[in-house]
């Protein structure tokens, strides 16, 4: 299985994984043959990449972060609890709300627990546009990753799990033209968007079952070290550890995600803007250590190395993620090999991967103004 760009795709291809729509309904399923009028249709819905079968790249398998089952179940109940609390007065109390939730994130920890070296895997790249829901997943799962590598206890992983699921609850009391808007928000919009962190941290502070600090993450997942985020401008130890890691899978997966007019990032072009803002936005230290939980160049991805070659991320070093194995499919004249081989960059230093192919990345200063804040 291979990850092509849109503009790479030909009619015949199969569809190696199924397609998402926002409501987590299935556009697409797996083994789907692709037509002309059918890839017109994902470019349509703003896809960037999708997943298809081919005989040189069959035995790679991408793995989902969670089964199918568990993310299925978590989604259900996130709308849900995320929905009953739609429209309410923060001061509203939703029967069995915590409980609920708890149960999500148990399984979700199991999941995780489950694989032998957890890494940020991409959760929605064959979505087709950006959602509350699908982000809350998302940012918890990636942020419970960066928990476990950190060494944190099952009753810190439920704390910042439950933080990273619901930090973005605020939002179910923003008007929905402001928050579903299908484009770039005003000065006056973006003001009463920024009020769903102090919103969060009304809903959550006294839930039962809801730890305070995972009320704390809601309302400071915006703030940024150097003082410039909101609501209250903390700077550096007035934030706290778990809000920082949350900021940051917060960006990562607003980053990565398509949204009606913004094509999503890959994972390396987010992890470099996300490195414009070390020692600034987000602690140094942190980002090293995102980085090194990060598949950067997914599983499948065609990448052109400096030789001049084209292959596909065939197998990714869990301690180097940086540094994948590559089976090399097309020479450096662009021709199919007859016998694809590959190269392991993890002991080749003097190969790199200089591109992918199909797509022109963006200088990280340009980068940096191209998504909107999860």
């Amino acid at each position: 299985m291979r990850l092509v760009h849109i503009n790479l795709l030909q009619p015949g291809m199969k569809l190696g994984k199924r397609i998402y729509s926002e409501e987590g309904l299935v556009l697409l399923s797996e083994g789907v043959e692709l037509t002309s009028r059918l890839i017109g249709r994902l470019k349509d819905l703003g896809i960037g990449y999708v997943y298809v079968n081919d005989a040189a790249t069959e035995d790679i398998i991408i793995p989902d972060m969670l089964r199918e089952e568990t993310r299925r179940k978590a989604l259900v109940e996130i709308k849900q609890q995320f929905q009953n609390m739609s429209g309410l007065k923060t001061k509203s109390r939703i029967p069995h709300f915590g409980k609920a939730l708890s149960g999500v994130m148990n399984t979700i920890l199991e999941d995780i627990g489950s694989q032998k070296e957890a890494m940020i895997m991409l959760m929605d790249m064959n979505s087709s546009d950006f959602d509350l829901y699908n982000h809350s997943l998302n940012v918890c799962v990636y942020t419970l990753v960066l928990g476990v590598a950190s060494g944190y206890t099952r009753q810190q992983l439920m704390e910042i799990g439950l933080g990273a699921l619901l930090h973005d609850i605020g939002k179910t009391q923003i008007a929905p033209e402001i928050l579903q808007k299908p484009a770039r928000l005003s000065d006056e919009e973006f003001k009463i968007i920024q009020q769903h962190t102090t919103y969060g941290h009304r809903i959550l502070k006294d839930e039962p079952g809801i730890p305070l600090l995972a009320a704390h993450c809601a309302l400071q997942h915006h703030e940024r070290i150097d003082g410039s985020g909101y609501p209250f401008g903390l700077k550096d130890n007035e934030i706290h550890e778990y809000a920082k890691w949350l900021a940051l899978a917060d960006s990562y997966d607003a980053m990565t995600t398509n949204r009606v007019y913004k094509q999503a990032l890959l994972p390396h072009q987010a992890v470099e803007v996300l490195y414009t803002g070390s020692g600034t936005l987000y602690e140094q230290w942190m980002l090293e250590k995102f980085r090194d939980c990060v598949a950067i160049y997914p599983l499948g991805l065609s990448v052109t190395l400096s030789t001049g070659e084209i292959g596909v991320v065939a197998d990714i070093h869990s301690r180097i993620p940086q540094r994948p194995r590559i089976r090399v499919l097309k020479d450096a004249d662009g021709q199919m090999l007859s016998a694809p081989y590959e190269i392991d960059l993890s002991t080749a230093l003097s190969i790199m991967i200089t591109g992918v192919e199909g797509v022109e990345d963006l200088p990280p200063a340009q980068a940096s103004t191209e998504f909107f804040d999860g």
